[in-house]
């Protein structure tokens, strides 16, 4: 091993050093072991020592790392002294690249860096004049006789190995007092991996406790007092204790020798030549010579050397160096080695394989890019024109013809030089020659023309609806003022209600009225921004949002647009479309409407547009406000009855082959359908129904039977199969603890019993039948209120530490919440403890205080018609209220009495019978 050690002090002003050298007492000329340290063309060389490693190992010099495509080092495999002349004779031919980890980052407290500064040449001979002697070349130390304890060096992201000569770049106040302190004693350096590198300054706990103890070979200062130092793996060694010296950490050490191994086994041959073949296939893949490394790797003949030589050379996350540093076991050590390398065989040939393949990528547009030049050139011989230059004309013409707006035309004449100056056949060229044409085909300056006579705008509404005088009123209304006031803002109408009552439909409607062209845009389930404002031009595939797509399909710039389930939008990591909506449906704004795609304003202030919804809830409020919101709630039995006469029965005959003569179904019998096998708000089911039964009687026709066929009423349960609702057998007297409430659903009103059982005990209360919080709320609202009001009731004032109530809202399976239900709850509470039966043909709804006042419920018109679809004579109704009343038909009115009240004490008298 190299015995002399060089200290070199700080430089001077002019980059020299001004110290003196100091050496060890070898017997070696200080000549040789100065040109062994300085040697450009590796830092340290393998010696013929018996006992030594076969190389040494040191990084490259930094302005080579930082150009390299990888991070190399260099291995000698000079064996034996040699003259300076022969190893600058040699220079590149004997200095091979190998893999290494990825050296630390910069700023880090130690790092792999050459000395890039003064050679120790110049350090010794100003003049630049070189030295003759030849190198010693050197090889792993021999194990020496550590003091008590060592200097502790803590490094981020490197891990140094047995006989590795690393160079170091310390900067860090205690590793600069711990290498100094290791100069002015035995040179012997503990280095130590940090857990987290990004500690900056680490504690005892914050590093790796085995490491490897080393020697400063050489140290140079730098002008702002860091220092770069040149060490060597000595050993092993696992730290028993830390300590605290002058301001670093310190370390008493316990060396982990080298187990003595006799003549390789078996297994070992068997892994130290995998070993090497897995080496030379990284090499021969990252396309290095191999034939001087492997020679170097084949003189090894200790598996563990092998392992610490191959593992310095790897690149390896520090936490896989680190686990083969920590085992002492060579085959062991030589195993984990293997499994690195067979993962970075993997790597190599894959990254051989995309380099490959972006070669082939290369070529082959280069071999393209040449045969369409001469493409060109036949053309221009035989003097054909080119047909790039007729499409760019073609789409000048285009642009001219769609009435541009001012900014518009300037965009498109901007594109149109760039595409002009564009080999065509470029990617950039097709991305540019579709924008231009989107613009050309956008309906800029096209309107339908408004068919503006009111009384057959209603003759049309009324030939395709049946009912819903309020919408049609409103689109009555709209053209009214589009005939006074042809620049009046398109308005944006919301029709709310349940499945199947026609919202879609209606759209359709309108359209025809008003003689424009329809397009129904499906938001259900839309999550992506993109589908409403487009994708950047920069994104492949990209293209314009529906709401331009719908445009340039219909061709005009004043369409009625549907868009359909706008309560149903969602929204994840790329964006919120209801957000974007908010843009669209603003008359205020939607006049220079921004699509991502054409990124020019497009007017949308002509565009008619109809939303429709199930419910308004999940609907953002902001989004809510900007729409004017209709509401059709359902249809009553009357006009069921009516639109399946009118418009179902004909309409499913002829779908079915029959005509509306062939099939005949009374009025009793459709009422029985709509009773029996359906139970909706809008009409989806009931048109199914008769559809079924349409094509049962097809069915009889086309085996031969003559017409005309008239359903009875024993045929329908043969046709139709048994009634698939059955209503609740109506109880001529409710038992004490029952009373009827009213909800409202999705698909319309319910009839719900709400039961209370009294029970002995110390005043629990138990909820059952899938009961919502709001739902709960008004329960205990109501038991609040009774025993605040417990002897103007007539009830003991201490019912609630007597008995246990149980509140039960049948159909368990169901979901039910909601604040409606407060004054059901409070009269089956008051007929549960008082034992006093509460009418049967009553139900009720409203909101309750802890005052007993009755609060405003929403729902009121689907609430009645289930009342009066029950049998029910008589409901309850929150007296604010009364106001929804007008949305309720009259004959239907008729059926039932309606009785708002605005406190309890108004409700029960009519809850209660006379004399009870």
């Amino acid at each position: 091993m190299t015995d002399d050690i060089y200290d070199d002090d700080t430089p001077d002003e002019s980059g020299q050093t001004t110290g003196k050298k100091q050496a060890k007492a070898t017997g070696k000329p200080q000549k040789q072991q100065e040109a062994a340290s300085a040697t450009p063309a590796a830092d340290a060389t393998s010696g013929p020592t018996p006992d030594a490693a076969p190389g040494t190992v040191s990084d490259a010099p930094p302005d080579a790392a930082a150009n390299a495509a990888n991070d190399v080092t260099i291995i000698d495999t000079q064996t034996g002294d040699q003259s300076e002349q022969a190893l600058a004779a040699r220079g590149k031919a004997a200095s091979i690249e190998v893999a290494v980890s990825t050296p630390p980052r910069a700023g880090d407290d130690a790092r792999a860096l050459d000395f890039d500064g003064l050679s120790d040449i110049e350090a010794e001979n100003p003049d630049g004049s070189e030295s003759s002697d030849t190198t010693d070349s050197t090889d792993g130390p021999e194990l020496p006789v550590l003091p008590d304890e060592l200097p502790v060096l803590p490094v981020r992201d490197v891990v140094v190995f047995n006989y590795m000569i690393l160079p170091l770049f310390v900067g860090r106040e205690k590793s600069v007092q711990a290498v100094d302190a290791a100069l002015n004693g035995s040179r012997y350096l503990m280095i130590c991996t940090q857990r987290d590198e990004s500690v900056d300054d680490p504690a005892p706990e914050d590093l790796h406790p085995t490491g490897t103890v080393v020697m400063i070979m050489r140290m140079l200062k730098m002008p702002d007092n860091r220092l770069k130092v040149l060490v060597q793996g000595i050993s092993r060694a696992r730290v028993e204790s830390f300590g605290v010296g002058d301001g670093y950490l310190t370390a008493r050490v316990e060396t982990l020798p080298e187990p003595e191994l006799g003549p390789p086994t078996v297994e070992q041959e068997a892994m130290m030549r995998a070993a090497r073949e897995q080496s030379e296939k990284i090499l021969s893949l990252r396309g290095i010579a191999t034939s001087d490394i492997m020679a170097v790797l084949n003189s090894v003949d200790d598996p563990g050397r092998l392992a610490d030589l191959i593992a310095a050379n790897l690149r390896m996350k520090v936490s896989d160096a680190q686990a083969i540093l920590e085992c002492t076991d060579p085959d062991a050590r030589l195993r984990l080695v293997n499994e690195q390398l067979v993962k970075e065989v993997e790597v190599a040939s894959m990254q051989a394989k995309i380099q490959s393949m972006a070669r082939e990528g290369m070529d082959k547009a280069q071999k393209d890019y040449f045969l369409r030049e001469q493409m060109k050139a036949i053309r221009r011989e035989l003097g054909e024109s080119g047909n790039e230059d007729e499409e760019l004309e073609d789409l000048t013409r285009a642009l001219e013809r769609s009435g541009l707006p001012r900014e518009v035309r300037k965009e498109a004449d901007k594109q149109l030089r760039r595409l002009a100056s564009m080999h065509p056949d470029s990617s950039e060229a097709t991305v540019v020659r579709t924008y231009l044409e989107w613009l050309a085909e956008l309906p800029w300056a096209k309107l339908s023309r408004d068919r503006l006579d009111i009384n057959k705008a209603k003759v049309i509404l009324d030939e395709d609806h049946l009912g819903l005088a309020k919408v049609k009123d409103r689109i009555l209304e709209y053209l009214s003022v589009r005939k006074l006031n042809p620049k009046s803002k398109g308005p944006i109408l919301c029709f709310a209600g349940p499945p199947g009552v026609g919202k879609t439909s209606l759209g359709r409607s309108i359209a025809r009225a008003m003689g424009r062209k329809f397009q129904r845009i499906s938001l259900g389930g839309m999550r992506d921004e993109a589908e409403i404002r487009g994708h950047r031009r920069t994104y492949i595939g990209a293209m314009p949002g529906r709401i331009v797509q719908s445009l340039k399909q219909l061709g005009t710039r004043n369409p009625v647009l549907m868009l359909d389930e706008i309560d149903k939008i969602g929204s994840d990591f790329r964006g919120d479309p209801s957000s974007a909506l908010l843009e669209v449906l603003d008359p205020e704004q939607n006049f220079s409407f921004s699509d991502h795609y054409l990124n020019v304003p497009f007017d949308l202030s002509k565009v008619m547009f109809i939303c429709t919804a199930n419910q308004l809830d999940t609907i953002p409020a902001p989004l809510r406000d900007r729409m004017e919101v209709i509401s059709i709630p359902g249809y009553t039995m009357q006009e069921k009855l009516a639109i399946a006469r009118r418009y179902l029965l004909p309409r499913q005959a002829k779908e079915n082959g029959l005509s509306p003569r062939e099939v005949t179904v009374p009025d009793a019998l459709i009422e029985r359908i709509i009773t029996g096998y359906t139970r909706e708000a809008g009409l989806r089911n009931l048109e199914r129904e008769i559809g079924s039964l349409c094509r049962k009687v097809a069915r009889r026709k086309a085996e031969g039977e003559k017409g005309p066929f008239r359903v009875t009423p024993r045929m329908l349960e043969k046709l139709l199969g048994a009634p698939r609702f059955i209503d609740e057998e109506k109880e001529a007297e409710l038992l004490p603890g029952v009373a009827l409430g009213l909800a409202w659903t999705p698909y319309g009103g319910e009839v719900l019993h709400v039961e209370v059982t009294p029970m002995k005990g110390k005043g629990g209360v138990t909820m059952t039948g899938q009961l919502g919080d709001v739902m709960k709320e008004s329960a205990q609202a109501a038991i609040s209120y009774a025993r605040s009001r417990a002897e103007r009731l007539g009830i003991e004032p201490d019912f609630s530490e007597k008995l246990d109530l149980h509140i039960h809202v049948p159909a368990g399976a169901t979901p039910k919440d909601g604040p409606s239900a407060g004054v059901t709850m409070v009269t089956a509470l008051l007929s549960a403890i008082t034992g006093k039966p509460v009418r049967s043909d009553l139900c009720m709804t409203g909101e309750i205080t802890l005052r007993g006042r009755v609060l405003p419920v929403g729902g009121i018109k689907e609430k009645i018609l289930a009342g009066v679809a029950r049998g029910m004579q008589h409901v309850i109704i929150p007296r604010q209220n009364v106001k929804d009343l007008e949305d309720i038909p009259a004959d239907l009115l008729r059926r039932i009495q309606v009785h708002p009240v605005a406190h309890i004490d108004d409700l029960l008298p009519l809850a209660f019978p006379k004399g009870e």
